[in-house]
């Protein structure tokens, strides 16, 4: 059976523990033995680690130690997937280069906090997002430093409006995907809160991103 490890914590903004519990359920019933934790210190676990078919982080605005990214970006480099969504993965560790080399990029700002945008899908016939059309979101449209590498499946266009003009028309993944050493990284800069799930189209994405990483 493979195995996954979701851990959650940190700014409690983000519904870190409700937004786990949307998907760990799901996972189950794909057959994956799942734990949950809410500590950084099975990251230091190494045989729990590589036994890993899939890790999800959920943890906003945290420290972690340098041991505890060293059992993270080892086990993924070994071929531990990886798999995870908007500040839970991509804000996690601000002070952590290594971390943010590999999930390919880093929250910066949200212009205009919660509004109205639109995901635009880039790669229709990437099996993530097979069948799947341009949708809308009311929630934070994540402006994010991401790296040029990335396989972007998904984008969103800024209006620059209420109170960012100079970024108007600036094109931003909102999906992607890439390699770290052996493993696979799936990334949604979408799902500020639990109830963000909700909308179809984000919660197939993520569902099937985190089958794709492991």
């Amino acid at each position: 059976m493979r195995k996954a490890l979701m851990i959650w914590g940190g700014w409690a903004g983000h519904e870190p523990e409700q937004s786990v519990a949307v998907f760990a359920p799901w996972l189950k019933e794909q057959g994956f033995d799942v734990t949950v934790a809410n500590t950084l210190d099975v990251c230091t676990d190494a045989s729990l680690m590589q036994s890993l078919s899939l890790f999800v982080p959920c943890w906003t605005m945290g420290q972690i130690t340098g041991e505890q990214e060293k059992g993270i970006l080892d086990a993924v480099a070994g071929g531990v997937g990886i798999a995870g969504w908007h500040g839970g993965m991509c804000d996690s560790f601000r002070w952590n280069c290594g971390y943010q080399f590999m999930t390919g990029g880093q929250f910066v700002a949200h212009p205009g906090g919660i509004i109205d945008y639109t995901v635009t899908i880039t790669k229709p016939d990437d099996p993530i997002m097979q069948g799947l059309k341009d949708f809308q979101l009311k929630s934070e449209q994540y402006y994010m430093h991401v790296d040029p590498g990335n396989e972007v499946l998904a984008t969103t266009t800024f209006s620059g409006e209420p109170d960012a003009p100079w970024v108007k028309g600036t094109v931003m993944p909102v999906v992607w995907k890439r390699r770290w050493g052996q493993g696979r990284v799936f990334y949604c800069s979408a799902g500020h809160v639990a109830n963000d799930f909700k909308v179809p189209e984000l919660r197939t994405i993520i569902q099937r991103g985190m089958l794709w990483a492991a």
